[in-house]
């Protein structure tokens, strides 16, 4: 992530037949590494990645790549081939999404119905209104309003990627506007909580209303913002107040889990920023993930100058399939939680568990890219 916030050179690593940004490919990588340890109930190794360490998690960090490669790869198509083929493309991404969320479910609900018999895991997967009412269901399944657990956010990445043309077409008007209207659509959200609605009752957990703005803050940073940000990344009083915001994160989030730490924080301040709520992207989650941005970006070079080693060679290839192994991963992390459920819940287990799906992670990975690398479209018959 940091090699992309903080400078315009050319990656030291990217490939040189697409130009394609390996840093991203590897960040996104990792964070899907750390999406899989999080989704893991009761799981030690949590405390690897970002969750308990600030208020916002591994899920900014997808958002907000994903926003800026969605500008690279459909901006640099808008410059090449024009509008018809962008939208085309952005579509087709979003199609693709859906139908990996589809498919997805049914492999899910597959899974559930063997492991559990039909009867068990159904809460904790959010999959028994499946099972007691298939019908409506899969109507709500199809019409985006119903998703079990872990795979709700592939319900908002469809959207944003079937918006993405119109947010192009606002950011080629003016960047700067675009930006302030997406500023607005979030505080709707935190003002008067606009939503999207779910079946049977409540709202999408990744509130699109809302996570839309970090989606677009990505997109924004890769149309135009690295010059206009330069002053304010290099601001030595900025950097300050962003080390200051992360260490305050810091002690809120251990104070969560060690109650000797909860004293620390003043009632009257958590009775001003609680609830916290990631489906709506609450301000200070927001406030914690630009101030590690920032911080990153500073703390690290704009080139990456290293050699490719095998542990990024395996980000790499997971980033590159990024939506395959998230999809991968979800399966992977109910059959880790059905491990530690029936088998053992030892710490070493969780370790097996975890380590053992990130490895299958990559193995599935190098497969999909070598495949890809290997096939070579036929003539069209039709």
């Amino acid at each position: 992530m940091a090699g992309l916030l903080v400078g315009t050179h050319a990656p030291a690593i990217s490939a040189s037949k697409d130009r394609r940004d390996l840093r991203l490919d590897a960040c996104r990588g990792l964070a899907l590494w750390f999406i899989f340890i999080d989704h893991v109930p009761d799981n030690s190794l949590s405390w690897l990645t970002l969750r308990n360490y600030g208020f916002s998690d591994t899920s900014e960090v997808f958002v907000f790549v994903s926003g800026y490669t969605c500008m690279l790869a459909y901006g640099g198509a808008l410059r090449e081939h024009g509008w018809a083929t962008t939208v085309i493309r952005a579509l087709r991404r979003a199609w693709e999404i859906y139908a990996a969320f589809l498919v997805l479910l049914i492999a899910y609900f597959a899974l559930v119905w063997v492991v559990g018999g039909g009867t068990r895991y159904l809460d904790e997967t959010n999959t028994g209104f499946f099972f007691r009412e298939p019908g409506p269901t899969i109507i709500h399944i199809a019409t985006l309003q119903f998703a079990p657990v872990n795979t709700d956010i592939l319900l908002t990445f469809a959207l944003l990627h079937m918006s993405f043309p119109f947010l192009l077409w606002l950011m080629t008007k003016s960047a700067t506007i675009t930006l302030l209207l997406s500023f607005l659509v979030y505080m709707m959200v935190q003002l008067f909580d606009w939503h999207v609605p779910a079946w049977p009752s409540g709202e999408l957990y990744f509130n699109p209303f809302a996570w839309q703005f970090l989606f677009v803050i990505g997109g924004w940073f890769a149309f135009e913002g690295v010059p206009r940000l330069r002053p304010m990344l290099q601001s030595r009083l900025l950097l300050s107040l962003a080390f200051a915001c992360l260490l305050f994160s810091l002690i809120v989030a251990l104070s969560w889990q060690f109650e000797s730490l909860e004293g620390l924080v003043p009632s009257a301040i958590t009775n001003l920023i609680y609830p916290i709520y990631k489906s709506h992207l609450a301000p200070v989650r927001l406030l914690h993930f630009l101030s590690l941005v920032l911080v990153v970006s500073r703390l690290a070079p704009p080139v990456w100058h290293g050699a490719i080693t095998p542990l990024t060679t395996a980000m790499i290839r997971c980033g590159e399939n990024s939506l395959s192994m998230y999809c991968f991963g979800v399966l992977l992390a109910f059959l880790a939680q059905v491990a530690l459920a029936e088998v053992s819940g030892s710490f070493a287990m969780q370790v097996a568990v975890s380590f053992g799906g990130i490895a299958l992670m990559i193995l599935a990975a190098t497969l999909l890219t070598r495949e890809s690398q290997l096939d070579r479209r036929g003539p069209k018959l039709f």
